[in-house]
């Protein structure tokens, strides 16, 4: 036997999907936030206990171990990460990002920022250099300031790193790495390649702020897997769609690595009905996360927003709110608020019973009888129903005037209005002719997810077994690959564009067979992909744009690009004729790995009734004296089974509550199909 174990920690449960052969098993355990590598063993050993092995035998057996997490998220909304040193090109002081922001720290002081001197000309040549005695003044200063890593992010930088090499060559011969008081250097011509010195600083001190914390999880995680005989690589997720081992990870390209693992998983969901175009909903622990995919290309930005900080590393996009299962209620002043506040794992929700005591959307839940408190994760963890009643009645029933029950539904309406605002603004913004397939997962969405779609305007709705964990699962399909910038800068009427783009691309060609190589893999193993990023060349949107052909050689494939970029222009209001210039080339090297092939079931005998667990009242209607549905086990539902609403469907990580007017059926791929009538 061999198998592939695929983690992702969340907030508040740590996920995982291990698969040998035809054989699956998904896990789910609480996240220990005060060691991530306690939950990620436990969920390999919880894991191991599916296939009757012993943990040491699993990983023996292991040929691929695919890891994402939330630490670098979670790191810069808490604001603990480490202190950071900045130098910058002079007259470049007001673009540190060391102001406060929505009342939290800066990510970098402002006694933390020094300026020194160099300077690369708009051609890309060196103009002056930085003179050594200057950066190392600065450098010795911040370092007896407490900073425990440096960041150098030079003026043009983008075009030529020359200056930002020498600086750090400087302060690493007086720091070198064996050194017991060396502090990391970090590059910003290393994080990103492409224009924008703000967006390029913010970037280079993001990934600098989260890097030390997530070195130490990553690197313990895989002397731990070592000590228990795993012999290969510990790959990492990157939020620009591919997987790397830890030593070729920069810390910025793990921020939401798990939702972003989940869009493409739900692109691969599309892709057995025929589906382009399609909407990903995770709803979580801790938040609600969405995207899209239109057309078969998943969302992306160029400029994303990393917690407030405008960074120019492209990555898929991801549009999250504080809306999860541990979504605190409270109120005040205004009447009811759930969110954007989370329990996480611990205390977690009341139920959970380790010390939390103030009321979440999942005691919520729990109440209105959506959940069983004795077969929450398949039982091996019981909910306290009477704990999680009190906190209900306590701070929110009391203060209203109203019933626990009414206090439960209204957190729960109030939560799905909001999710329903989220998933309406995402359906809006593919386009209004479009009826976007709906690819729900994680362990709070199932039971929310029909009345959020329903008000969200959308009727049908994709459920994998998988969906509790399906973050996990998703990282299943993802290849190992590295992305590369170059920046270019030039307008297409350029003389100099070929030898521009042809010394760009060889570049970054000799730099992927390096990387890949330390990957394990061979050059005859590597495919890439050639993009181009592009604007109007006197200003205005950038778009990007898969590049067919050689563009360098071919000039109907230039052209091709072209048009195709004028167009992608055009749908964002642009209405110009004028020359294109094209501002950056990327290149993606992927060596593919095993995927996941979806079995097909043949039809189920009997119906659905053979599923049935029992029955349980609910309270879904404002004023009622709650209504008693059937409760069917997941498992027991095959091919072709069909279930009407009200009803509750258990499995053994998340509840689907399939409210009245909505239907349910099981298809070939064992997936939950579910339609608004």
């Amino acid at each position: 036997m061999s198998f592939s174990i695929d983690i992702d920690t969340g907030g508040t449960f740590t996920d995982g999907f291990f698969l040998s052969g035809d054989q699956s098993a998904s896990v789910k355990v609480p996240t220990t936030p005060h060691d991530l590598t306690e939950c990620f063993l436990k969920c390999i050993e919880a894991g191991a206990g599916r296939f009757d092995l012993p943990v040491e035998d699993l990983l023996y057996q292991t040929e691929v171990i695919r890891f994402s997490n939330t630490i670098g998220t979670n790191t810069i909304i808490q604001r603990d990460g480490a202190k950071v040193g900045l130098l910058l090109s002079r007259g470049q002081g007001e673009l540190a990002p060391s102001q406060e922001l929505e009342g939290k720290a800066p990510l970098v002081g402002p006694e933390m920022v020094r300026e020194i001197g160099g300077e690369v000309g708009p051609d890309g040549q060196v103009v002056s250099p930085p003179e050594a005695e200057e950066v190392l003044a600065q450098a010795q200063e911040l370092i007896d300031a407490g900073a425990r890593s440096l960041v150098l992010a030079l003026t043009g930088s983008d075009r030529n790193p020359a200056n930002e090499r020498m600086a750090r060559g400087f302060i690493k011969e007086l720091y070198p790495r064996d050194y017991l008081g060396s502090v990391p250097v970090f590059l910003s011509s290393d994080i990103s390649r492409r224009g924008g010195e703000a967006q390029r600083i913010n970037a280079a001190v993001l990934n600098a702020y989260i890097h030390a914390k997530l070195v130490r999880l990553l690197y313990k995680a895989g002397e731990e897997l070592r000590q228990r005989l795993y012999n290969n690589n510990l790959f990492i997720v990157h939020n620009n769609g591919a997987v790397a081992r830890v030593a070729k990870t920069r810390a910025i390209n793990t921020y939401n690595s798990g939702p972003a693992a989940g869009l493409l998983g739900a692109r691969m969901i599309g892709k057995l009905y025929g589906a382009d175009d399609l909407i990903s909903a995770d709803m979580g622990g801790t938040s609600f996360d969405l995207g899209y995919v239109r057309g078969g290309q998943p969302s992306y930005t160029l400029q994303p927003d990393v917690e407030g900080f405008a960074v120019n590393v492209p990555m898929l996009s991801i549009r999250a709110i504080g809306a999860g299962g541990g979504s605190i209620a409270s109120v005040n002043g205004k009447g009811l608020q759930v969110g954007p506040q989370s329990a996480g794992a611990l205390p977690g929700p009341v139920c959970f019973d380790l010390g939390g005591g103030e009321p979440t959307v999942t005691d919520a839940d729990l109440v209105l009888g959506l959940l069983d408190p004795d077969y929450f994760l398949g039982g091996t963890m019981k909910l306290n129903a009477a704990k999680a009643r009190e906190a209900l009645a306590q701070k929110v029933a009391e203060p209203l005037g109203i019933s626990p029950e009414e206090a439960a539904l209204a957190i729960k309406q109030d939560i799905d209005r909001a999710m329903a605002q989220e998933l309406a603004k995402i359906k809006k913004d593919m386009a209004a002719e479009l009826e976007p397939l709906l690819v729900v997962y994680g362990g709070a969405g199932p039971a929310h997810i029909c009345d959020i779609a329903s008000a969200a305007g959308l009727k049908k709705i994709v459920m994998t077994p998988f969906s509790a964990v399906f973050s996990a699962f998703s990282s299943l399909g993802m290849d190992v690959g590295h992305l590369y910038y170059r920046r270019v800068g030039l307008s297409l009427g350029d003389g100099g564009l070929a030898e521009a783009m042809a010394s760009a691309v060889a570049s970054m060609e000799e730099e992927a067979r390096r990387d890949m190589r330390g990957e394990g893999f061979t050059p005859e193993e590597i495919s890439f992909t050639l993009e181009l990023l592009m604007q109007p060349a006197e200003g205005g949107p950038e778009v990007k744009v898969s590049a067919a052909g050689d563009l360098i050689g071919d000039a109907a494939a230039l052209e091709a690009a072209q048009a195709e970029v004028r167009a992608l222009l055009a749908a964002q209001g642009w209405s110009g004729d004028g020359a294109l210039s094209l501002n950056t080339i990327s290149l993606l090297a992927q060596a593919a790995v095993p995927h996941y092939d979806f079995p097909q079931t043949p039809p189920a005998p009997g119906d659905a009734s053979q599923a049935l667990r029992g029955q349980r009242k609910i309270f879904t209607q404002k004023g009622g004296e709650g209504a008693t549905v059937p409760v069917y086990e997941r498992g027991k539902l095959g091919n072709g089974h069909a279930i009407q609403g009200p009803a509750l469907v258990e499995s053994e990580h998340t509840t689907v509550y399939l409210p009245g007017g909505w239907g349910l059926k099981v298809d070939q791929y064992n997936n939950l199909l579910l339609e608004e009538a």
